[in-house]
This record gives C-alpha cells, sequence and structure tokens, in this order.
C-alpha cells in the first residue's frame, strides 16, 4: 500500500473514536505549524531529500511527513508524486510563496497564515490584498438583472423591452 493510502486511511478513518480522531488532528496541526515555521525562516531555499529523510529533518514521524507533503502539494512549484511514495522516494518543497498563502487562507488555517514569518514574506499590505484576492476567488457574483422597463443599455434610450429585450 502506498503511503498516501495509508495516511488517508489513518487521518480519515470513519471508524475511529471522534475523541481520538480530534486529538490525532490536533497533535498534526501543531507539527505541521512547527515545520511551516522552519519552511518559512527561509523561503527561497529548495529543500529536497527522501520522504523518510525530510520526516527526519522536520523530526516528524513518517505518516505525520506523509500528511504534510499531502497538504502542501498543491502549493509547490513542480508538485511530488504523491500518489506513488514511498519512503526513498525523492521529494521537493520548493513552493511558491503566494500559492502557498493563498490555500492556506482558502484552507482556513489561520494558525498557519498568520505565522508572524509571514511578514518577513510580504508587507502587511501585499498580505491583506491576497487574503482579499483569495476569500474573493470563491465569491459568486451575480450581475443585476436588466428589468423588462428600464431603459436600454445599449444606450439608444428606449425601454429594454421595445430595443435589445425583443
Amino acid at each position: 500500500m502506498a503511503l498516501l493510502e495509508q495516511w488517508q486511511a489513518i487521518a480519515y478513518n470513519e471508524q475511529a473514536d471522534r475523541g481520538e480522531l480530534q486529538n490525532f488532528w490536533t497533535r498534526y496541526f501543531a507539527l505541521e505549524k512547527s515545520v511551516y515555521e522552519k519552511l518559512l525562516e527561509h523561503p527561497d531555499e529548495a529543500v529536497e531529500g527522501t520522504v523518510k529523510e525530510l520526516a527526519e529533518k522536520y523530526d516528524l514521524e513518517l505518516m505525520a511527513m506523509v500528511g504534510f507533503l499531502d497538504g502542501i502539494n498543491d502549493s509547490l512549484i513542480t508538485p511530488n508524486p504523491i500518489e506513488t511514495m514511498e519512503e526513498d522516494t525523492m521529494v521537493s518543497l520548493a513552493f511558491d510563496k503566494e500559492k502557498l498563502y493563498k490555500n492556506m487562507v482558502d484552507a482556513k488555517a489561520d494558525w498557519l497564515y498568520e505565522l508572524p514569518q509571514w511578514k518577513e514574506i510580504f508587507t502587511e499590505d501585499k498580505l491583506k490584498a491576497l487574503y482579499k484576492e483569495q476569500k474573493n476567488a470563491g465569491t459568486i457574483r451575480k450581475e443585476k438583472k436588466i428589468g423588462r422597463n428600464d431603459p436600454c443599455p445599449c444606450g439608444s434610450g428606449k425601454k429594454y423591452k421595445h430595443c435589445c429585450g425583443r
């Protein structure tokens, strides 16, 4: 069984006790936060190695590293082969800074997008702009519908029903 499947079986186990699962995620999020703190200290450094080496480097169990790689994969410059990944698979943690920040906002992971290291990478205005851009990306806006008796938007001066609304 591939590492990702093992991780998903543990992390998304529907038969597990809710309290145990909640404790599992609480511990995982704390580990995840510590890895991001270290990564964001040197955002331009391309961290590479096998899954096992990176787990050791960041003081994580192998499965926690697999979960981390699964979470960060969409924010990487070159995605890792997470579906087929084994402990000796070479992976990279070279991430797109803007994409990572936006994905953290999208995931509602305030414990990650509010890390103080972001203030060293982006200005306060840039962080606000990225946050707003990501929040607006999921917002659907409907344009105001033109009523039949409204002036026609083509500028003819006629009612819409007698002009373009035919």
